[in-house]
């Protein structure tokens, strides 16, 4: 998945997707924390290919998962294109009216436009993007 996308959650904690972001979702998605201040939002198949990831764990080793997955909630898009964000969610990562929604490889995140702006202005420079192919080895 890939951009970026400013968009506004209504006063019921609804967030309209974007249509490229939506369509490669599918017809639900799953919306959890992030270790990051954001929220992610993975497809039916990469949240399986996650659970998959984690059921290969040892038991001993799952037990931090637990409030992931107590966190997680499972969204279907209505006809607008929106799903409902859990307010416990909003709140964790600080969600405002204003978001800001990425694609970023596997998955797409939200996030509080202002911060994401903060951290665009840190990273988006000529040398960093240099550094970023760089470490690629592209």
């Amino acid at each position: 998945m890939t951009g970026k996308y400013d968009h506004n959650l209504d006063a019921k904690g609804r967030l309209i997707v974007p249509a490229g972001i939506r369509k490669e979702l599918g017809d639900a998605c799953y919306v959890t924390l992030s270790f990051e201040h954001c929220l992610c939002i993975y497809s039916e198949e990469a949240w399986a290919a996650f659970q998959d990831k984690v059921n290969a764990l040892p038991q001993t080793q799952t037990q931090g998962l637990r409030v992931l997955f107590a966190n997680t909630a499972r969204c279907d898009f209505d006809a607008q294109g929106r799903i409902l964000v859990p307010q416990a969610l909003r709140n964790f990562v600080g969600l405002g009216k204003n978001v800001t929604i990425i694609g970023f490889s596997n998955h797409a995140e939200i996030w509080d436009s202002d911060e994401y702006a903060e951290i665009e202005k840190k990273s988006l420079s000529l040398d960093n993007l240099a550094t970023i192919w760089k470490d690629l080895r592209i």
